[in-house]
């Protein structure tokens, strides 16, 4: 299973990255915005689970998950949202974006796992 990580900051993709490593998750690319991520995954890249950071220069990562969502290709690519955003509304509107699941930063590994699981788990 290859992963996409989106994050504009480095340390944030390196954590999220070291954690699914730490699952058995190795094939993992990287992008520094949601911009470079749909371009990556509109370039042919093979992605089967996208991690998406929200507030990011160019393309957030609501703005990338509406962008999977509306395009046939991608539609079904499941997305987490790793995010300082933690208000109700905040986590609403992710999930009308029709996010998979949503953590809350920080946030511990057995968090990321619990939630890949879950997500892993619907769309078996």
């Amino acid at each position: 299973m290859r992963f996409l990580v989106v994050d504009d900051s480095p340390t944030m993709r390196r954590i999220v990255i070291n954690a699914l490593k730490t699952f058995g998750y190795l094939d993992v690319v990287e992008a520094g915005d949601g911009r470079e991520g749909f371009e990556k995954l509109l370039s042919g890249e093979e992605v089967d689970f996208v991690i998406t950071d929200w507030n990011m220069p160019n393309m957030s990562g609501l703005e990338l998950t509406r962008a999977i969502r509306s395009h046939d290709s991608f539609k079904h690519l499941p997305i987490i949202m790793v995010t300082t955003r933690g208000l109700k509304q905040d986590i609403i509107e992710a999930l009308k974006a029709r996010v998979n699941n949503y953590i809350v930063k920080p946030f511990t590994p057995a968090v990321l796992k619990e939630k890949l699981d879950l997500v892993l788990g619907q769309n078996s």
